[in-house]
């Protein structure tokens, strides 16, 4: 999952010393994006994400999180468009909160919010949204960004507790898929697992008792079936480009748009 890191190229602490004077031009341009094909997903998000992505699982023990599939191949994500809008209906919140991150101290007691001065809105002379007021305190911008970033913290660790518990239960299976491209082109999918639904069946009533209290039998379930999505995302792969007839000067110029 140390791929998705990359997003954030130069993340800094949010200090009224540093960005004062300091905006952020939001919108909805998601290409720093383009080039991950998998994004890790709260618990909370599997109901609106099951309908259109893959989830998984990604990473080992205490690093064990869920990810959402956006890509059959590495640096592709099929869900940002050429001109990086998201082209689903469901935005994951990792993706949401970019260029904004907690970045926690050692022992895992505090959190200082941190902004990407890589992020092509953030910008020094106050365009957008202002970091700071005039007066020098955060501004209702920030401290919407924050109240977002602690909802993410909180659901980030009942996330864990649900990864723990499938780890506990046994029921995480490594798994690859071997998907063929209408070209023929071959990718094969690795490097997470998923939950054995036999052995989920399987688990002792008052095991399954408890997960259904918690509602995470449902989540389980969600994750399984959105697991048919995998398949779907072939649909999204550019068509591939048929090899120049021998002979051929080469490719006509686009229509002038505005003549249509």
């Amino acid at each position: 999952m140390s791929t998705q890191q990359l997003i954030y190229e130069n993340a800094m602490p949010v200090t009224r010393e540093r960005h004062s004077a300091c905006g952020v031009e939001a919108g909805n341009d998601f290409g720093f994006a383009r080039q991950v094909n998998s994004l890790p997903l709260m618990a909370v998000e599997f109901q609106p994400a099951a309908a259109e992505y893959g989830i998984v699982f990604a990473g080992e023990d205490d690093a064990l999180m869920p990810a959402v599939i956006l890509g059959l191949r590495a640096q592709e994500n099929l869900f940002v468009k050429p001109d990086g809008q998201w082209d689903g209906r469901y935005i994951p919140a990792f993706a949401r909160r970019y260029p904004f991150i907690f970045a926690s101290s050692p022992d895992g007691a505090t959190f200082t919010l941190c902004i990407d001065e890589a992020f092509v809105g953030f910008n020094r002379e106050g365009r957008g949204q202002a970091l700071f007021d005039a007066q020098g305190a955060p501004s209702a911008y920030t401290q919407g960004v924050l109240q977002f970033l602690q909802e993410y913290q909180t659901q980030f660790v009942r996330t864990q507790a649900f990864c723990r518990k499938l780890g506990e239960l046994g029921l995480l299976d490594p798994m690859q898929a071997q998907i063929t491209a209408p070209g023929g082109d071959r990718m094969s999918l690795g490097g997470f697992q998923v939950v054995n639904r036999d052995r989920l069946k399987a688990l002792p009533p008052q095991a399954l008792a408890d997960l259904a209290r918690s509602d995470e039998l449902e989540l389980a379930y969600l994750h399984l079936q959105s697991l048919r999505n995998l398949g779907t995302m072939l649909g999204r792969l550019p068509e591939p480009v048929p090899p120049a007839p021998a002979g051929a000067a080469g490719p006509a110029p686009a229509p002038d748009p505005a003549l249509h």
